[in-house]
């Protein structure tokens, strides 16, 4: 399609004269392209003076504008490097007017307009450092390098930063520029001879670029935005740089860096340090602290250029004035710095697709972000307009009619239309991303409210998280509000010294404030949570980052399969390259999920036996994935597990798929050599030993106290032989042991084992000799007999902790666990639930179905207050202690109208299945 028929718009002359005498110096143009040249220079004296000296190349334009301008391009990479400036300086004015004509003509939509001046740009700065280090390889200058290095700079890499690095360089940019050096390619006296080099050629590239000459410039070029710029040289070394940014690093140079990339020089280099700033960047927690930032560096701009007061369209600034592009820019960039962390996906350069990637992934509502999209292109297409008039780096409006009618002509409007849309996108612009900034009231009510206790609310400024003023700070703002929905929850002074008590557990307090000042119904929540359990939000105080999770925005949807569990962790994983991190982003990972699950329960969205499920997922999921990683990172130094590998099996409640809030996880490690002796690596082990350092190494990743805090505690007493026995069992030992050696009770507890981690076909074959065993070792008077004198040894060796003890005691969890895993045992059945397991007691004869009844009756009420004691705490049910919200809870759960109704239901139900096993054992005993 032809120029003409993309066109979409077309200025207007201002200036007839100037105008005419542009159209009249290209005589063969169509009527429309005549008239967009008349409009043009009619306009921008800037254009006009362009439009005249480039009057036999603009044709060319007009015939095919992408060819002409990839012909631009190619002619920017052969330039010779000592004709460099001026070369550059002629290229960027027929670059001007090229991108002036698709621009005015509306050929080119903002972002081709931006991402044409970006990439000219880098052609530029790439050239240009060329030029510049080209002499510094000659004379030896950068030891160790020569004019061979000199594609990848010799290992120096210039970062474009702001808009050139978001490929949204405006008509008449400044570009921002780090420029940095691999410190790592020099050693002792040569790294500072490399760096002084370096600096020279910086300072010749920033020359080529910036000087001013009869030519014109290249580019404006800002070298400011390094770290520390007023005593750091211009070019400095990636680990000084490194240093500064995890030290000393301040929010908006955190914002700044969204938008880096490597424009020239070493593009590997660039590539590494960038990744290295990442944790910089983008925190591991939501990052609520960047409004406040932003916020502030907000109003201090406005401050220091003047802009306050409501918005007057003379002499406003487009860019940082009210309304303005800057406004929009930091509104992305801060919602990107605040989720970015938690979801890689919103790590984009670009402003308009960071909105979309904001509105697509729900954090930022779909209506604003289109609403703040569609007003930036506006606004920088204005900004386009105010800059092409005479080449200056400008956003201000006219404040004088001629003015205003030039670029109202110049944008081919009327001009009274004009105005009056561009106050009400500003205003618009402006009402919404203050309400985001700074919403209104919190600070103006009053911090006090009837019927809460002010001694209480008077000792909060000792606490740690309010030791640092900027705390205070935002807590102050956070106060009239907090205390507002304390008093209007059903016990205000229950809640009250609920969250007095989250308060002072907590260590610190800027981040979790500024977390509960953007999403106050997280408050709601805290109170609900700790008013009925104060040890979780004793937890909470302790690990405030799984709030996170609930403002991710699928919190409190229904429970995904593991399939999509997996993947979601295997995903976190992978982001992270060293070991202990991976570790560490699992703990944070399989806290949010286990705090989802108790929140579900507390609020009643599950009940006691969904929670179960949900725990021993989350278990498994956690062992498969970080099973793989710690077999990767053994294998690293010790070589690939010897023959088909191991496979974890879950034991006890695990294996049946059933947990509690606060349940250890018990486990065998078994593995198949397959005759292989030793392993094949740099340090390589015999097997027994590879597997047993392994399975301790998958311990310990469980374990252990990191930074943030430990998986799970682990039990290995149900491997062969207990304490005594190796920590992994090969394959072929264990099938012997059970087969041979193993005590009744240790069949009865592969009854609930299940492989959850590990290869498939291995864990295939342990599934298939489980059953098969099981289904062999069902000798009556023996398993009876066996079961009755271990249930004897447990009561004489552990008592019942009370009337509350749902595990321990007759009648007792224990029991009927042992119970229905000797029904399995018996009818020859592999199931591994305790339903599942009484109702093959029934199969075999040996318990009746009221007996089965009354066991599952028993169970379940014992199940559903253990999960909600756990929830609320790690010991049984002190009736005593227990708030009026705690009580509630476990009564929902149970069904229940009173404690002592409950009490009273759990005594009866657990007597009669006493009954019920002491009948069942004694009969099989007799009968056996």
């Amino acid at each position: 399609m032809s120029f003409s028929a993309r066109m979409s718009r077309c200025p207007r002359p201002h200036d007839p004269e100037p105008g005419q005498e542009a159209r009249q110096a290209m005589p063969g143009l169509s009527e429309d392209l005549g008239a967009l040249v008349e409009g043009t220079a009619g306009c921008s004296p800037y254009l006009h003076s362009l439009c005249l000296k480039e009057r036999e190349w603009l044709p060319e334009v007009f015939s095919n504008p992408e060819a002409a301008f990839e012909a631009l391009l190619k002619d920017v990479d052969d330039i010779p490097f000592d004709e460099a400036p001026p070369r550059l300086r002629r290229l960027k004015a027929r670059v001007a007017l090229l991108v002036a004509m698709c621009d005015l003509g509306g050929v080119w939509d903002l972002e081709e307009v931006t991402h044409a001046l970006t990439r000219f740009a880098d052609r530029a700065v790439r050239i240009a450092l060329q030029a510049a280090l080209l002499p510094e390889l000659r004379r030896g200058k950068i030891p160790g390098q020569d004019e061979s290095m000199l594609e990848e700079a010799a290992g120096m890499v210039v970062l474009a930063m702001g808009k050139m690095g978001a490929y949204e360089l405006n008509y008449s940019s400044d570009i921002d520029l780090i420029c940095l050096f691999d410190e790592t390619r020099f050693n002792g006296d040569a790294y500072h001879e490399a760096r002084t080099g370096f600096v020279r050629a910086t300072r010749r590239m920033a020359a080529t670029l910036n000087d001013r000459t009869a030519d014109g410039y290249v580019f404006r070029t800002d070298l400011r935005l390094r770290p520390d710029p007023n005593v750091t040289p211009v070019c400095m070394a990636m680990g000084a740089a490194e240093t500064y940014y995890e030290s000393l690093g301040r929010t908006w140079e955190r914002a700044a860096y969204i938008k880096a990339r490597a424009a020239a020089g070493d593009p590997e280099a660039g590539a590494r340090f960038l990744d290295t700033l990442r944790p910089f960047v983008w925190r591991k927690h939501l990052d609520f602290t960047a409004i406040e930032d932003a916020h502030n560096m907000r109003l201090r701009i406005r401050e220091h250029k003047g802009l306050h007061g409501p918005i007057r369209l003379d002499g406003h600034n487009m860019k940082l004035g009210r309304g303005g592009i800057r406004e929009i820019e930091f509104f992305t960039q801060t919602r990107q710095l605040i989720s970015g962390g938690r979801d890689p996906d919103l790590r984009v350069r670009g402003t308009v697709e960071g909105l979309a990637r904001l509105a697509e992934k729900n954090w930022v509502p779909g209506d604003a972000a289109g609403t703040l999209t569609e007003n930036y292109r506006f606004h920088r297409e204005i900004e386009h307009r105010l800059q092409m008039l005479r080449d200056a780096q400008t956003q201000i409006l006219p404040d004088q009619a001629d003015g205003w009618t030039r670029l109202a002509n110049f944008c081919d409007r009327d001009e009274k239309e004009f105005r009056d849309e561009l106050t009400e996108r500003l205003q618009t612009v402006h009402d919404l991303i203050e309400g985001f900034f700074a919403p209104e009231g919190t600070s103006e009510r009053p911090a006090k409210v009837e019927g809460l206790d002010e001694e209480v609310i008077a000792r909060w400024r000792n606490y740690p998280a309010l030791r640092s003023e900027r705390a205070n700070t935002i807590f102050d703002r956070l106060k009239p509000d907090l205390l507002e929905r304390l008093s209007r929850s059903s016990t205000p002074q229950d809640a009250l010294i609920a969250f007095d008590g989250f308060l002072a557990g907590l260590p610190a307090g800027v981040q979790v404030f500024a977390l509960f000042e953007a999403n106050p119904q997280l408050i709601d929540l805290m109170v609900d949570i700790a008013g009925i359990s104060p040890a979780l939000a004793s937890y909470l105080s302790r690990h405030a980052g799984v709030f996170d999770a609930v403002i991710a925005g699928d919190f409190f949807a229904p429970w995904p399969d593991e399939q999509h569990l997996r993947k979601e962790l295997a995903a976190r994983l992978d982001r992270e390259e060293d070991y202990e991190r991976k570790l560490d982003a699992a703990r944070r990972w399989q806290k949010e999920w286990h705090f989802r699950t108790g929140v579900h329960l507390l609020r009643g969205l599950i009940d006691a036996d969904k929670a179960g499920a949900q725990y021993a997922d989350l278990a498994q999921v956690i062992l498969a994935e970080i099973w793989k990683v710690v077999c990767a990172h053994f294998a690293e130094k010790h070589g690939p597990p010897p023959g088909r590998g191991a496979v974890v099996l879950g034991m006890g409640s695990l294996g049946a798929g059933k947990l509690n809030a606060a349940s250890d996880l018990d486990l065998i490690v078994i593995y198949d050599a397959e005759g292989v002796e030793r392993s094949e690596g740099r340090r390589a082990l015999a097997t027994r030993p590879y597997y047993a350092r392994l399975t301790q190494a998958l311990i310990t990743a469980l374990t252990a106290p990191m930074s943030e805090g430990r998986l799970y505690e682990v039990d290995m007493r149900l491997r062969p032989s207990g304490n005594q026995g190796p920590v992994a069992t090969s394959w072929t030992s264990f099938q012997t042991y059970q087969q041979e050696e193993a005590w009744v009770w240790e069949h009865l507890a592969l009854t609930r084992a299940r492989a959850v981690a590990g290869p498939d076909a291995l864990a295939g074959d342990v599934e298939a000799f489980r059953c098969s065993l099981l289904q062999s070792r069902g000798d009556k008077a023996k398993v009876l007999s066996e079961v009755a004198e271990m249930r004897a040894r447990i009561a004489a060796a552990k008592s019942s902790a009370g009337a509350w003890d749902t595990k321990l005691g007759s009648g007792r969890m224990q029991e009927i666990e042992l119970v229905a895993q000797a029904g399995c045992l018996l009818a020859g059945q592999p199931e591994r639930s305790v339903e599942a397991g009484l109702t093959a007691g029934v199969a075999a004869g040996w318990l009746s179905d009221a007996d089965e009844a009354a066991l599952k009756a028993a169970y379940r009420l014992c199940w559903q207050v253990t999960q909600a004691a756990r929830l609320l705490g790690d010991k049984p049910i002190d009736e005593e202690s227990l708030g009026a919200g705690a009580k509630s809870f476990i009564l929902r759960q149970t069904g229940h109208d009173s404690m002592s109704e409950l009490r009273d239901d759990l005594d009866a139900r657990t007597r009669q299945a006493g009954l019920v096993i002491d009948a069942a054992l004694n009969k099989g005993c007799e009968n056996g």
